[in-house]
């Protein structure tokens, strides 16, 4: 397995009165809405380890309401410094470099670089794909799959031999259907051998599902937190929960939780610019404790964090499974 020790990933014990799996930051949200000045909303967004500290790639939307990607530093994981500005993607075919919009990245360490991939417009929403390997030039590489398509989220290691990608086949609007499917390549250019990995189900996940951060390696299995989607009279609200898939067949899944994890209960889940929201986006996991890191967005406005320790996250998900 390729897990690092991270010692220095944000952490909090869980209060003595909560017996949740997963809890959240007691300051939470860690990043509000106007941390810099261009931006109308900071959510949904992308961490990993990066020298002695952390770095990202965060889902900006600015006060014209255009969805576009920045960078980020921090040496704690909870205080942020932020770009102002976007990215700007290095990209040879200027064809594909023009895009309508960038949203909700991932960002994965794979053999040598830091490949970002994220819901990238051209012509419809679909699965854009690049990479950096010091957080300063960005190049962009091509769009993975065709529109409409979301919820890119590549596995940290090959597998047999192939790169693997997670995504979700949507429409062209605020998709009312969905379920998560994955894709393999040899090259990170070309993607076929497309599997259905897993579809929606009953209750909190009962309207639409997408891979969250990139999946965790365990003994037992890729462990993958994902959103489900639930349509309540009000309109949609997004949970969160875990499964547990094969680790040479990861489109097989092995268990599946029936409950969620984390929903919107908290006023920044609840009330934003998308009401009723948790949204996960990256995970970081220190191997030699077991304690997970969780970013999430918080109403489509905010970034939040939350903790778990993986034990009781795979306990949970294979106590309660519902394949």
């Amino acid at each position: 397995m390729i897990n690092p020790s991270l010692p220095n990933i944000p952490w909090e014990e869980r209060p003595a009165d909560c017996s949740d799996v997963v809890w959240r930051y007691s300051a939470n949200p860690i990043i509000p809405r106007d941390l810099i000045p261009s931006s109308n909303s900071i959510f949904n967004s992308a961490v990993v380890p990066y020298k002695n500290g952390f770095a990202g790639v965060f889902r900006c939307d600015n006060k014209k309401r255009e969805m576009n990607l920045n960078r980020g530093f921090s040496k704690n994981g909870i205080d942020w410094e932020l770009e102002d500005t976007p990215i700007e993607f290095l990209c040879e075919d200027p064809e594909i470099g023009c895009f309508q919009y960038r949203y909700d990245p991932r960002v994965v360490w794979l053999e040598d670089r830091y490949y970002i991939s994220w819901c990238n417009g051209y012509h419809g929403p679909t699965i854009g794909m690049g990479y950096t390997f010091d957080f300063e030039k960005f190049y962009f590489l091509e769009n993975a799959l065709l529109p409409f398509n979301r919820n890119g989220v590549l596995f940290p290691r090959k597998i047999n031999g192939k790169y693997v990608l997670l995504n979700r086949p949507s429409d062209n609007g605020h998709t009312p259907f969905g379920d998560i499917y994955l894709s393999q390549s040899p090259d990170m250019i070309y993607w076929g051998e497309h599997r259905f990995v897993m579809g929606v189900k009953d209750g909190w996940q009962g309207t639409k599902i997408g891979a969250g951060p990139v999946p965790i390696e365990t003994a037992e299995g890729w462990l993958l937190f994902y959103h489900g989607v639930i349509t309540s009279c009000n309109g949609f609200v997004y949970s969160f929960g875990a499964a547990l898939l094969d680790l040479d067949q990861p489109w097989k899944v092995i268990a599946r939780s029936g409950p969620y994890l984390l929903s919107p209960q908290m006023n920044y889940e609840c009330v934003g610019d998308v009401p009723n929201v948790v949204f996960p986006c990256a995970a970081l996991y220190d191997h030699p404790s077991g304690r997970i890191a969780i970013y999430y967005g918080g109403a489509d406005t905010v970034t939040a964090l939350a903790f778990a320790h993986i034990d009781e996250v795979l306990d949970f998900v294979m106590g309660n499974t519902e394949l």
